[in-house]
């Protein structure tokens, strides 16, 4: 669990956006956290504290003269236990009393008192216009001034009608955030562009040749490259998966068009990490129109011609950023990997069983260098995904 024996403090403003702030408290439990929730009296217009005492399994605090603490400090009590403070809703008056120190209720109070270096995290949540109001730009820069992590706000419709900046993020993304906070800063600054998932090549408007990769290895890696700081393009061919929070995503479909996205995006990143199963073949004329079966059920002659390879491209440029490449192999993983990094002249490769990792969750990875090789033991591949970053950060 990504959060075991972290214990967060989640405060709840007033708004319309603490019904997210439920699944949030279940998704930080369920990652491991312990949840302390201590609300405003706005906020117990919007969400019980019955509600949040359930779902946590601790009683909720919002009144800051709560005899239940025995020195009558919850203030500082409650923040003195607390490894991060996260504010979801956070409101315009809230940010406003962040921003000025105001401390008028148990919560503003709590986060004023908080030790110098515990996190404090904020998802603004209000109207379009009341975020784009010039008070509250000046309260958002000054939050950021002081080292308050703010989150968001996303796009879209509002309780209100109106479209637009000002909706919280939701509580998946938040949850991404708060063990992003926990994340060594290991590649801050650093630009970096990767490929995931398989590529997909017509035959027909129906029919293609793909493979079996689920793209869970390479968003993993675009996820925990973010956490550690880096600014992250990910050219992706066709998953499902959804886009790690923060990541700039380029859906592409055949391998000629990932190749162009890559050399597109390539100048001024700082690493490439090619990680994406691109088809070696693809189909010379492909048919515009579904392939028909005739009588006698003889299959269509197809004539197949070799891809881009991309990896080899982007190491053989003037100004190359550092190159990691990927190989999935069925069998003798020692040898190839090492042939392949040598072929594709790049300093790291990054080796694994493909049958035995392409839609699974875990995976066991092997990394080629010039030095010898290192196995990363099998395990989660988001855990995976953050040991391969730092051994990346390591060697820039």
């Amino acid at each position: 669990m990504e959060l075991a024996g972290k214990k967060i403090i989640l405060g709840l403003s007033g708004g319309i956006a603490c019904y997210k702030a439920a699944e949030l408290a279940r998704l930080l439990g369920k990652a491991g956290a312990s949840v302390q929730v201590a609300m405003t009296d706005a906020a117990t217009h919007f969400m019980t504290t019955v509600t949040m005492q359930a779902l946590t399994g601790k009683p909720v605090f919002t009144d800051q003269w709560d005899g239940r603490i025995a020195n009558n400090m919850a203030h500082i009590d409650l923040s003195r236990e607390a490894d991060a403070i996260l504010i979801a809703p956070c409101s315009a008056d809230f940010m406003f009393k962040l921003a000025h120190g105001a401390c008028d209720d148990l919560l503003s109070t709590l986060c004023l008192a908080r030790p110098a270096g515990l996190p404090l995290l904020v998802a603004p949540a209000m109207n379009v216009e009341m975020w784009q109001n010039p008070a509250t730009q000046r309260n958002a820069a000054r939050l950021k001034e002081d080292g308050i992590r703010i989150m968001g706000p996303g796009a879209g419709e509002q309780a209100c009608g109106e479209t637009g900046l000002g909706r919280m993020l939701e509580p998946e993304q938040l949850l991404e955030e708060v063990i992003a906070s926990f994340q060594p800063k290991v590649l801050s600054g650093k630009r970096i562009l990767l490929t995931a998932g398989p590529t997909f090549e017509p035959i027909d408007p129906v029919r293609g040749i793909t493979n079996l990769s689920s793209g869970k290895m390479g968003f993993a890696i675009a996820r925990a490259a973010r956490e550690a700081g880096a600014q992250v393009t990910l050219v992706t061919g066709p998953t499902g998966l959804q886009t790690p929070y923060g990541v700039t995503r380029i859906d592409v479909q055949t391998a000629q068009q990932m190749q162009d996205a890559v050399l597109k995006q390539v100048s001024g990143q700082d690493v490439f990490i090619a990680v994406a199963a691109v088809a070696d073949w693809r189909v010379v004329g492909a048919s515009e129109q579904k392939l028909k079966k005739d009588a006698a059920g003889t299959p269509p002659q197809l004539q197949l011609a070799p891809n881009p390879d991309i990896l080899a491209a982007v190491a053989a440029l003037p100004q190359r950023p550092y190159c990691v490449g990927f190989a999935a192999e069925s069998e003798n993983l020692a040898q190839y990997g090492e042939e392949k990094r040598r072929r594709k002249n790049v300093p790291l490769l990054v080796g694994n069983i493909g049958h035995q990792t392409f839609g699974r969750d875990d995976n066991e990875l092997t990394l080629f260098e010039d030095s010898g090789q290192t196995t990363l033991p099998r395990a989660d591949k988001q855990a995976l995904a953050r040991q391969l970053v730092v051994a990346i950060a390591r060697r820039i």
